[in-house]
């Protein structure tokens, strides 16, 4: 798992438009300023097109931080 979380920050980066932003896998909506539902539908679509996975509505409903987002990439595959 450990080239996914750099990915990650790099897609967090660019949907926020923020090169100072930094995540970690304890990162969820409230401690990341401007992460609301629009946010997130666009980090969803980001996220499965650069890692070629698609998620099922459940499968993101519980998630709950952004190391939730990196064990569902894992169990999708991706490394």
């Amino acid at each position: 798992m450990g080239e996914a979380l750099p990915r990650l920050q790099v897609i967090f980066q660019d949907v926020f438009d923020r090169e100072d932003l930094v995540i970690a896998r304890a990162s969820y909506a409230a401690s990341v300023n401007g992460w609301d539902s629009l946010i997130q539908l666009h980090l969803v679509t980001t996220i499965e097109r650069e890692f070629g996975v698609t998620f099922d509505l459940g499968e993101l409903q519980a998630l709950r931080n952004v190391g939730g987002m990196l064990d569902l990439l894992e169990r999708n595959g991706v490394r």
